[in-house]
């Protein structure tokens, strides 16, 4: 079983940046997929962004295509999640999840490991 730990939320305007990172402790593969989803209260949990440690991807949702960034660090087993020019519409708590994930990297059912999530907050 993979354990993922992310950290770096926080509050920030809108403009803002932030980085968050999911460190992933455990056996994983090169085609372990770690996705960055997203839960907003009241909403379901949407996908954001994934990669994998082989390389696949990134793969982005619409909403953050041209803002967010995901990139891995394989020596760390980080993976981050560089976001910038915030709008308060990307307020949720954030998580990282991670499977063997090869198709359907947007839905959550796909991946069955979670962090605890981070809260993001951005204030208009």
């Amino acid at each position: 079983q993979v354990q993922l730990v992310e950290s770096g939320g926080g509050s920030v305007q809108a403009g803002g940046s932030l980085r968050l990172s999911c460190e992933a402790s455990g056996r994983t593969l090169s085609r372990y997929m770690i996705g960055w989803f997203r839960q907003a209260p009241g909403k379901e949990r949407e996908f954001v962004a994934a990669t994998s440690w082989g390389g696949n991807g990134p793969y982005y949702s619409d909403p953050v295509k041209g803002r967010f960034t995901i990139s891995r660090d394989n020596a760390k087993r980080t993976v981050y999640l560089e976001m910038n020019t915030l709008k308060p519409e990307d307020t949720a708590v954030y998580y990282c999840a991670g499977g063997v994930v090869s198709l359907r990297v947007n839905i959550p059912r796909m991946y069955d490991s979670w962090g605890q999530g981070t809260q993001v907050t951005v204030s208009s």
